[in-house]
């Protein structure tokens, strides 16, 4: 069994993860159903300032620490290769690190930077909405599972 400060760390994983997964699903779940049932333009605008109130030290504390918390498991994992856990705390990692941190990064971040270039009552805005918010919640339901999934892993390698 998983013991001592490692032990603390994959507490540590299961939490953020989990709470990370809780905030995409809040978002998969009703946020982006709420917001596209609004005019073009006054999604735009409350996804915009959405995204910026994100990136307050508040949630980035936990989405970043997550990260680091998930890299340094799987760093101590490949070090010390327990002899129970190994394999679903690599995958809890994994998960996390690609399917939800790296994802962020290369399907959400992306499309919140070409909205937050439009003006809200443009055409342009009215006719990117439909789309972003089908594209960004899609890839914000892949963000969820793989979240839900680390911290589901890391529980299971407590066990």
């Amino acid at each position: 069994m998983i013991d001592g400060p490692y032990f603390v760390v994959t507490v540590l994983g299961v939490l953020g993860t989990g709470l990370v997964a809780g905030v995409f699903c809040g978002f998969s779940t009703f946020v982006m159903r709420g917001l596209a049932t609004l005019p073009p333009a006054q999604g735009v605008a409350a996804m915009n300032a959405i995204n910026m109130a994100a990136v307050t030290p508040p949630f980035m504390a936990v989405f970043l620490g997550s990260a680091v918390v998930c890299s340094v498991i799987a760093v101590v994992t490949f070090v010390l290769w327990p002899d129970e856990g190994t394999v679903e705390l690599l995958v809890g990692s994994a998960l996390y690190l690609f399917g939800s941190f790296g994802l962020t990064m290369v399907a959400n971040v992306p499309r919140n930077d070409a909205l937050a270039g439009l003006e809200p009552d443009s055409q342009e805005a009215a006719a990117y909405w439909p789309a972003y918010v089908r594209e960004w919640t899609m890839w914000n339901h892949v963000r969820t599972a793989a979240s839900a999934g680390a911290a589901m892993a890391y529980v299971l390698a407590l066990t």
